[in-house]
């Protein structure tokens, strides 16, 4: 029968000096730490099912115009909307904003033929 090997274990150094608790003054903040919108829970007032809105996130969407599809309530409430281009999204409420209506392009006024000249 062969010795078992015993578990290697990392040697505590006293004088070693530890990293900073998170949140504290020392410590280095993040480029890559996420952020919370805390005024997310609150959603946005005034969307219905069938409203046209502008995607205002970040983002594949962002910009597009969509319509809403499906609205949920819950502790951030979002929108199921679908793009003009087909692709639907979950998207959070105060991420959307109502589009504008297009204004329709006014006809050009037909220009006046010349009268022929009397001779």
């Amino acid at each position: 029968m062969t010795k078992r090997k015993k578990p290697w274990t990392p040697t505590v150094r006293p004088n070693a000096k530890r990293a900073p608790a998170p949140g504290s003054e020392e410590a280095p903040e993040r480029p890559n730490l996420a952020t919370i919108n805390l005024k997310a829970g609150a959603g946005q007032a005034g969307l219905t099912v069938g409203d046209r809105v502008k995607i205002e996130a970040a983002g594949l969407y962002s910009g597009e115009i969509a319509t809403i599809e499906r609205l949920s309530n819950g502790a951030i409430p979002s929108a199921l909307v679908r793009t003009q281009a087909g692709a639907t999204r979950q998207v959070r409420t105060i991420d959307l904003a109502p589009a504008k209506e297009p204004t329709p392009a006014k006809e050009p006024t037909p220009a006046k033929e010349p009268t022929p000249a009397k001779e």
